[in-house]
């Protein structure tokens, strides 16, 4: 037996599930703190310019100068936070810095541009978060207000944390959730699997009713059911082969095996010298026939047994092959005083076949035409192209049309047959021309004697 790795069908789906969901778990948390990081940004960014615009709210612009009217308890109310350090600074282009709380980086060249810009710096050592933007007013159009407002990242930091948390709870959550979901319709379905196992555990083929599941089955396991019909059917084929193969074999030996046996018995108690010699002559006889009904027999379970998908076809020359098994029947016809012929090119004629059992069709179509062909008879193996077509011709006592249909079926001899034989040369010669995709017609011989064979190849 051969030692097979084998693989868990349960764990192999899991497997290539979990991993692609893992994958996305990992995209997902890369994707969530994007997320965090850019939420927290926007919604701190926001609350820095309203800071920034409470303080230009705060500023008078005279004739000459600006002011901040900010009291010290509103500066202290501005710049107070339990968490982060805030900041502010308000300067103009002709005064300068007019407040500030802290020192301010150099102001951006993109404030000069009225919008608002959000920019990284540093203050008092610490990493801040900066709004920067510009305005002037109508008095002094020429005097451009900058205002600056900056807060550590403390806040921030926290707020992405949370956020991130939140969603990778979420994620794990749904993760857990989809790989239950995913547990269960996996073990599910290969439960399914399963139960056909059983069933076909329990299957006993030899009613020969193909295997049916008893409930629905997932589809992509039908071509294995179908897999499964097609060898239970192939086996029950090659048990019924076996069965009428066997069969057929006791049916033909018994007859021969047992007249053997008299015929040697006979011969053992016999003291007189000529009967002791026709009983040797009669055991003769019957060894002949028993080795022509064992050689008929094997050929055709051979004949059987080879399909037209699994035969040894080669290119060969059927007019060579013919000619040779006239030549090899001559001696035999000749002792019958039967006038044996050839009628065919002799050039070659090229088929694709099984030489072994197209030599056994020629040889069971001329032995069975010799066989029940009298004395002074005259056959005929004629070989003819376009279409390719090899025919056995006799004018011997020919076989009634009532009887043709039949004599096609194993084991049956008409009615009025003397001659020895079995039964066997015209199924034989039948079931190998069907392996070659040819077709066996028998009709009566010409002028309305005798008998006629044709093998009737396709192209």
């Amino acid at each position: 037996m051969n030692n097979l790795r084998t693989h868990s069908l349960k764990k192999q789906l899991l497997k290539h599930l979990w991993i692609p969901l893992l994958i996305l778990l990992t995209l997902g948390g890369i994707g969530s703190t994007l997320v965090a990081h850019q939420i927290s940004t926007l919604v701190h960014d926001q609350w820095l310019l309203d800071s920034a615009m409470t303080l230009k709210e705060q500023i008078n612009i005279g004739e000459q100068h600006v002011t901040l009217d900010l009291p010290q308890s509103a500066i202290e109310m501005f710049v107070w936070d339990r968490v982060d350090n805030i900041d502010g600074q308000v300067s103009t282009a002709q005064q300068g810095v007019i407040f500030s709380t802290s020192a301010f980086p150099e102001i951006t060249k993109a404030a000069s541009h009225r919008k608002p810009d959000f920019y990284n710096g540093v203050i008092n050592h610490y990493p801040v978060r900066i709004v920067s933007f510009s305005y002037t007013h109508p008095q002094q159009p020429d005097n451009a207000i900058y205002i600056q407002v900056a807060e550590t990242l403390k806040k921030r930091e926290n707020t992405s944390e949370w956020i991130l948390l939140v969603m990778c709870a979420l994620e794990i959550v749904i993760l857990l959730l989809t790989g239950l979901f995913i547990w269960m319709a996996v073990t599910r379905n290969v439960g399914k699997v399963d139960a056909v196992a059983e069933q076909l555990a329990k299957y006993q083929p030899e009613d020969n009713a193909p295997f049916q599941p008893l409930a629905s089955v997932p589809r992509e396991i039908e071509p294995l059911i179908d897999a499964i019909n097609q060898l239970v059917k192939k086996i029950h084929e090659a048990q019924a082969f076996h069965k009428r193969f066997i069969a057929n074999a006791a049916h033909q030996l018994r007859t021969p095996l047992s007249s053997l046996l008299l015929q040697i018995e006979y011969a053992l108690r016999e003291r007189d010298e000529q009967r002791h010699t026709h009983a040797l002559e009669d055991a003769h006889r019957a060894v002949t026939r028993l080795q022509h009904v064992t050689r008929q027999l094997l050929t055709l379970m051979q004949s059987e047994r080879q399909t037209a998908s699994i035969l040894q076809l080669k290119p060969l020359d059927l007019a060579d092959l013919a000619r040779g098994e006239v030549e090899r029947f001559s001696d035999m016809a000749l002792h019958r005083e039967i006038d044996l012929g050839y009628e065919g090119p002799e050039k070659e004629v090229i088929i694709n076949g099984e030489a072994h059992l197209l030599r056994e069709l020629i040889s069971n179509l001329l032995d069975n035409a010799i066989r029940y062909c009298p004395a002074q008879s005259t056959i005929t193996l004629i070989l003819q192209e376009n279409p390719l077509c090899l025919s056995v011709l006799d004018d011997g006592p020919g076989i009634p049309p009532e009887e043709q249909r039949w004599v096609l079926e194993r084991f049956y001899r008409g009615k009025t047959v003397i001659a020895d034989g079995c039964g066997l040369g015209l199924s034989i010669a039948d079931e190998i021309a069907r392996r070659h995709q040819a077709q066996l017609m028998l009709r009566t011989g010409e002028h309305g004697k005798g008998t006629r064979v044709d093998i009737l190849f396709n192209g």
